[in-house]
């Protein structure tokens, strides 16, 4: 029997919030799945004294992306409708999901994206300057070779529809696997809305780990991911891939 939504979390050593944070999205979502990409630092003890909660492990850290699939692949294995992702550092609000899948629910879209730069909050943070830079360049990117309108295209609060994940072959395991999704989801011509949510920062010196702490090694990633996004697409999505460049 298909299950209505499923919420997924991808956690990599967050032993300081996860407690917290599951106890808050229990308040709003029924089903939870938390994928522990092979934490250190005690996450994997709190998680497994935890029975509310269906836990996939990592035994070695595979990336934030990786998580993501696993995420994927569990909805669509386990018959949910619907599969909400939200991160678990805090800067997630967990009183939207409901929300987001109402969105999905009421305009058709196969992917609710959260949007950290639709509106303006009155809890709103002020961005690290160098990372609102660089999603300024990447979303323009986006939206000039894939035709979109989108304003954020890093935010990992977002619903999908479980039938159009199985539409798409998402394969990048770090940080970009976004915007491999963007691609694949203009391949196959998926509805995208966003869906308005306040831009917090918790620790603005939050690293990403090894080079990629360095912005412009960081954008030069991305942009390769995404010039390989569009040389990976099938012959049916010719067209876009000659967007490619």
């Amino acid at each position: 029997m298909e299950k209505k939504f499923l919420t997924a979390l991808p956690v990599y050593n967050e032993v300081n919030s996860v407690d917290a944070v599951l106890n808050e999205v229990k308040r709003y979502s029924n089903d939870i799945l938390v994928v522990d990409d092979g934490s250190t630092d005690g996450t994997s003890d709190c998680l497994a004294k935890r029975d509310d909660i269906r836990l996939v492990t990592h035994q070695q850290n595979q990336g934030y992306g990786a998580a993501l699939i696993t995420a994927f692949e569990y909805a669509i294995e386990n018959d949910f409708q619907f599969l909400v992702t939200i991160d678990c550092d805090g800067q997630h609000e967990p009183q939207r999901i409901q929300n987001l899948v109402l969105t999905l629910e009421q305009t058709g879209a196969d992917i609710a994206s959260g949007s950290r730069y639709l509106e303006i909050f009155d809890e709103n943070s002020q961005p690290p300057a160098q990372r609102r830079w660089i999603n300024q360049q990447v979303t323009r990117d986006l939206n000039e070779r894939l035709k979109f309108n989108i304003t954020d295209a890093f935010c990992g609060f977002k619903a999908y529809r479980v039938d159009a994940l199985k539409k798409i072959n998402v394969t990048e395991t770090g940080y970009a696997m976004p915007l491999e999704l963007w691609v694949q989801a203009a391949c196959a011509k998926l509805k995208i809305v966003e869906v308005a949510v306040p831009l917090i920062y918790l620790d603005e010196k939050r690293s990403f780990g090894g080079d990629l702490d360095d912005a412009a090694t960081r954008l030069n990633y991305y942009n390769e991911v995404l010039d390989r996004s569009f040389r990976r697409l099938p012959d049916d999505c010719e067209k876009l891939r000659e967007l490619a460049g």
